[in-house]
């Protein structure tokens, strides 16, 4: 028999679930996002408004994830959430989509974005085969033990935050010239606010701040989540929205519109306007390898919900087999493949749209169960209760649906795609029901 957590394991602490938190949202979106924005947008007024708004976005759905935690302290993030609140399927087709999509995708977009970054120093240096191994190299790391996937983590993330720091300064301070920005708001760019180019363009957003969840995919190893995984994803979710206003306000100063526009490497640009081409080699090296606390975080907290997955479905147990340490070890092996096999067969922006899109669907689905879980069984004995509801719960509702319905209509292939996906996955529920094989974990 399969047990979910062994008594005599130690356990995350809440600082490490905070740098999951913030190493998995601070990855590709912030230095590539940008370039992508000022194709639809040049107004430096609506670019900051689009973060700070993904920001708040973003926040709203950690409060409701945070009550829904402390309800469901088990691993395995929207899996176990959406099964618990709607349906066995539906939690099903969640993790299905966490699971291919959710932290594979995301893994093989930020390791192609790393080696990019590598590859303006080493311009022989393959991105496809270097990504591979990069991912390789990490998952390694947290094939071992907990406390070596804590150690590296809050190593890693602390080293990406400094390094943060120190580019914004560095590059506000060396740059000769800042841009003659002009934050007045016209009416074009209010016009440009209602349209599917918002739409898109969120979606971006929306993507770089991927990751606040982070913390519940593996809250059944945490020390007192009912505590500690609201305190988590407050923390870092807020953290990063500070960093990523600060982090676009410096790349629009620095450097000219029509540079940045369009363009994947945002970070090495503005280096390279501030710093000259050597500085920018140099900051292109430390963005690149900061790149790997993100891949770190992924890889720790991802394969958890195909762990719960392998715990719930007896085709599938293979999946939630640990080692002597309690690690998914299966999982994140195939959590790595699945990466490896995207970074081989998919384009960035590819895999930024169509998994951007799925991701914000999973959310939605599981951020409206919250309210779902207030009307059936109230606020009586739980550990965390959001503040200002059902404020966050709309907000975030309405914001992420008004998003998906302009991105898919300017987008359809990456919609169909993403229908695929879901397809296929209430297809392979189905023939696990139909094998009548025993769950360990049961709905409530």
């Amino acid at each position: 028999m399969v047990t979910y957590l062994k008594e005599n394991t130690d356990l995350f602490s809440w600082r490490t679930a905070t740098t999951v938190v913030i190493a998995n949202m601070i990855g590709t979106g912030i230095f590539t996002s940008l370039g992508f924005q000022l194709n639809e947008f040049s107004s430096p007024s609506v670019i900051i408004f689009l973060w700070v708004l993904g920001g708040i976005v973003a926040l709203s759905g950690a409060l409701c994830y945070a009550e829904i935690g402390a309800r469901l302290p088990r691993s395995g993030g929207e899996y176990n959430f959406v099964r618990e609140i709607y349906h066995p399927a539906a939690g099903f087709v969640s993790g299905w989509i966490s699971v291919t999509v959710g932290f594979s995708a995301p893994t093989a977009a930020v390791a192609i974005t790393a080696c990019s970054y590598l590859r303006t120093v080493f311009p022989n240096l393959p991105v496809s085969e270097s990504s591979v191994v990069l991912v390789l190299l990490i998952g390694l790391i947290h094939l071992s033990t907990r406390e070596n996937s804590a150690k590296f983590q809050e190593g890693v993330t602390f080293i990406k935050i400094a390094f943060i720091f120190l580019f914004i300064i560095v590059a506000a301070l060396a740059v000769d010239e800042t841009q003659n920005l002009s934050w007045t708001l016209e009416y074009a760019d209010l016009s440009s606010l209602s349209g599917g180019a918002l739409a898109v363009t969120l979606i971006f957003v929306n993507y770089a701040y991927t990751g606040w969840n982070a913390a519940t995919y593996f809250s059944g190893e945490m020390s007192n989540p009912g505590k500690n995984l609201p305190r988590s994803l407050l923390l870092g979710t807020a953290f990063v929205t500070f960093i990523y206003v600060i982090l676009n306000l410096t790349f629009l100063y620095v450097a000219p519109v029509e540079s940045l526009a369009g363009q994947v490497e945002v970070g090495a640009i503005v280096a390279n306007h501030a710093l000259g081409l050597d500085g920018a080699r140099v900051m292109s090296v430390i963005l690149g390898a900061l790149l790997v606390s993100t891949i770190s975080a992924m890889t720790l907290s991802g394969p958890r919900a195909m762990q719960a997955i392998g715990e719930d479905f007896v085709a599938l147990r293979l999946l939630s087999k640990t080692n002597t340490s309690g690690i998914p070890y299966v999982a994140i092996c195939v959590q790595m493949a699945l990466a490896i096999l995207m970074i081989l067969t998919s384009s960035f922006e590819q895999i930024v749209v169509f998994s951007g899109a799925l991701l914000a669907l999973n959310s939605l689905v599981t951020v409206i169960g919250a309210a779902l879980l207030r009307r059936r069984e109230g606020t009586a004995n739980i550990a965390f209760k959001m503040p200002l509801y059902p404020l966050p719960v709309m907000l975030y509702a309405g914001v992420i649906s008004l998003t998906l319905i302009y991105a898919l209509q300017n987008r359809p292939s990456e919609g169909i795609a993403a229908l695929i996906v879901i397809l296929f996955g209430l297809v392979i529920y189905f023939m696990l029901e139909n094998s009548k094989g025993k769950t360990l974990f049961p709905p409530r």
